[in-house]
Order: C-alpha cells, then sequence, then structure tokens
C-alpha cells in the first residue's frame, strides 16, 4: 500500500481523510499511514529533519519515542498514523510531568534533552506535536521544526503574513472559541477551518 500512495498520493487527500493542519503541512489519514503534504518550503525542510531525526533514532535505539517516517520528497513526507492528543477547551497546551507525567513515555526527560541538544528541536512539549501509537504509547509525531528554522524562515513569514499563526479566539461563523489560523497582525478573518479558512 505504501508504493501506492506514494505514486498516487493526491487520490488519497480528499477531505474525508483530511486530519489536520498546520502553518506549513496539512496532513491526511489513509489507514495506517499520515500523508503530510507540504504546503510550503519551510514544511518540506520540517519533513527532511522528521527523517534525519527518525533515523538517528533508530540508530539510538530510541525510536519508540517518534512516529516512524517512511518517505520523503518535495511534495509529501509519510509517517505511520499515530491518533493526536484531545484539544482541551478547543486548543493544545504544554505537557509537563506534574499533569501528564502518567501519559509521559519513560525516559522522557532524557528525550527532550537529546532532541533539544543533538537536534534543535523546536515546540516539543506542545500537546499538539503527539500521538498515541497502535501499541499504545505516546509518541512525537510533529518534530521537525528546529529552533533556527523556526526564528530565522518561520517567524518573519508569519510576522509578514506569508505563513498563520494560531490565535485562540472565536470563529465568526460556528461561534466557537478555538485555534484560528490568522496571517499576520491586519488579518480580520476569523472563521476556523472547518469554516471555511484555509
Amino acid at each position: 500500500m505504501l508504493t501506492s500512495i506514494i505514486q498516487h498520493w493526491q487520490t488519497y487527500c480528499t477531505p474525508e481523510n483530511f486530519i489536520g493542519i498546520g502553518s506549513t503541512r496539512k496532513v491526511f489519514r489513509v489507514s495506517s499511514f499520515a500523508i503530510k503534504v507540504h504546503l510550503h518550503p519551510i514544511g518540506y525542510q520540517q519533513s527532511q529533519q522528521e527523517h534525519l531525526i527518525y533515523k538517528r533514532m533508530v540508530d539510538k535505539g530510541w525510536d519508540q519515542y517518534v512516529a516512524q517516517i517512511h518517505y520523503v520528497d518535495t511534495a509529501i513526507s509519510i509517517q505511520t498514523y499515530c491518533k493526536p492528543m484531545a484539544l482541551i477547551n478547543q486548543q493544545s497546551y504544554e505537557l509537563d510531568q506534574e499533569n501528564h507525567g502518567h501519559l509521559l513515555p519513560p525516559h522522557y526527560g532524557q528525550l527532550l534533552h537529546l532532541l533539544d541538544k543533538e537536534f534543535d528541536c523546536f515546540d516539543i512539549k506542545d500537546s499538539s506535536n503527539y500521538g498515541w501509537h497502535s501499541n499504545g504509547h505516546l509518541v512525537l509525531i510533529d518534530y521537525g521544526m528546529t529552533k533556527k528554522l523556526y526564528e530565522e524562515s518561520w517567524v518573519p513569514l508569519a510576522e509578514s503574513g506569508i505563513l498563520p499563526q494560531i490565535d485562540f479566539d472565536h470563529c465568526q461563523i460556528c461561534g466557537i472559541k478555538k485555534e484560528l489560523r490568522m496571517y499576520g497582525d491586519s488579518d480580520t478573518d476569523k472563521r476556523c477551518y472547518e469554516c471555511g479558512k484555509q
């Protein structure tokens, strides 16, 4: 099935298979795989970094803590599907030992230290970057953004309104307070993704 997804990925990326969107990638589920479609070159860089990290984690015997990357090219990345962590009040939250220690994988502190020091990973405590593997363990599913890439590339593009930032506010259509994609300070379109804002 993986070969078919690689060759015909566009046919699998349908509204029915959609599972999430970030500022640089859009994600679809196909069976046991997640297809990350690159919306911007930064998304491709993130996917390349995830592929590198996954291979290094295999070498270190730590690959059980990150979702497997099966394939990457300029258009897509294919990863093992893991069910995302549930939102709280329509938004993600920071994981910490005190409140979420019972959910976190063993050696979580060591894992964060390794990803920070060796791979310059950014924002790896946010719940939106984790998912539940089919074996029941919590794993990182979005771990390709580095601090350097964030500061030097993402931030300038977000501040200029090219890439969306996430704001927590009421959607002007459905009225639910949730995470909204906002393009710069002058963006007044406060619709959520479900109500049509890409």
